[in-house]
């Protein structure tokens, strides 16, 4: 899954943040102002995959190669069985849980041993979910002029983008993208999201809603199997103050898959992440015990998984997962990835009710505009971003 950043107010408030007592101070000598500055622009040009996949080029240009330790090998064996848990939600609305215990039991055991479950009878219409998806494609095959008027920058990530990290010689990923926000209202901007296909806004916008919906309901379910007060997490996040944005990946046809990868290992920096795959093109990869997993994803079904602001705030109950996307050389792949998160102003730390003296908070208070910033300026990197928080002592 995606890397979610975002924030137009990052750069403005951050610095005085960072200088408060007891907040982050690894981030002060990390980042000095002049890289603070490059967020303002991406240091080198921006080079758009598809264009690339679609020159014919035989092979991939060498600052796509990863090293031999991160190339991807497709398809172990022992792995073809085996898939993240397939949860059915029936029963699960708005006003109550109204689930199985034993369903209960599954998403419980899901996230600790998994991080990743998806869902069906998730209350969202599949008629949506398609329209979605290839509402999206349609704009990825566009004229690139249409897409260029959207091209996003590293200070905010809104827009159409084909790097992360503003790292100068950094190798890269196979995929372009698009990213924008639907919460807070006050950074929503319809124009800086698609006017063509016609269809767009409307669409992503019924979508977004929908989609709010059904995280704040797992929400509801994360917070039980912890033994939480239903709402304990939401309000963790800000209420009805949270955070919400979308990010669109393309993974066009590579020539040489097995040298490169869609997006780097990492773990989600935000809260939930639902993903809507392209179930007709696997790609997803789940670290499980020291092996990569290739998720086959289920018919109109969402893949679900804990980001680190949840290890956070769970004390680590629950553990975000490193995870990947592998490419192919026959087919292009889309998938939306919508980001539940918290209010970016709000410091968040493992909740009072999961500490004790036999488990002590792990991780000090961080707001998600630092933690963001963090990731922003670093890339994909595993899960040395979340270890890298913990409190002297917890490592």
């Amino acid at each position: 899954m995606p890397i979610s950043m975002h924030s137009s107010q990052i750069l403005p408030c951050l610095s005085p943040l960072l200088l408060q007592k007891g907040r982050s101070p690894f981030l002060l000598f990390e980042f000095p102002s002049c890289m603070m500055n490059n967020l303002l622009d991406w240091p080198e040009p921006i080079i758009r995959v598809q264009s690339l996949s679609e020159s014919g080029l035989p092979a991939i240009p060498h600052r796509y190669m990863k090293p031999l330790s991160d190339r991807p090998v497709i398809n172990w064996p022992e792995s073809c069985d085996v898939n993240i848990p397939l949860i059915d939600l029936t029963g699960l609305s708005d006003d109550k849980i109204g689930l199985p215990p034993r369903t209960v039991d599954q998403i419980f055991s899901a996230c600790r041993e998994w991080g990743f479950f998806q869902v069906v009878n998730h209350g969202v219409s599949p008629d949506l979910m398609d329209r979605a998806r290839e509402t999206w494609r349609s704009f990825f095959h566009l004229p690139m002029e249409s897409k260029q008027a959207y091209a996003n920058s590293p200070k905010t990530y809104e827009g159409y983008g084909s790097r992360l990290g503003i790292e100068k010689g950094a190798i890269l990923d196979w995929s372009d993208y698009y990213y924008l926000h639907y919460l807070p209202s006050t950074l929503k901007d319809y124009n800086k999201w698609p006017a063509s296909p016609d269809s767009c806004r409307e669409v992503t916008d019924e979508y977004g809603k929908e989609l709010v919906k059904l995280g704040g309901r797992i929400m509801k379910v994360l917070c039980v199997n912890l033994g939480l007060k239903e709402d304990r997490l939401q309000h963790a996040f800000g209420g009805d103050n949270l955070g919400a944005c979308l990010r669109v990946n393309f993974y066009p046809k590579c020539p040489q898959p097995d040298l490169t990868l869609g997006l780097s290992s990492h773990s989600d920096p935000g809260g939930l992440t639902i993903l809507l795959p392209d179930h007709q093109v696997p790609g997803l990869q789940v670290l499980k015990n020291g092996r990569w997993i290739t998720i086959k994803p289920a018919p109109h079904a969402f893949i679900v998984n804990i980001g680190d602001q949840i290890q956070v705030l769970s004390n680590a109950n629950y553990k975000s997962v490193e995870h990947r996307v592998i490419v192919n050389s026959g087919m292009e792949r889309v998938s939306l990835a919508f980001f539940y998160n918290p209010k970016n102003d709000i410091p968040i730390k493992p909740v009072e009710e999961l500490v004790s003296e036999d488990k002590p908070a792990l991780y000090p208070p961080m707001t998600f505009d630092e933690y963001r910033l963090f990731i922003r300026l670093k890339g994909p990197k595993g899960k040395s971003q979340v270890e890298s928080l913990k409190s002297p002592g917890c490592h």
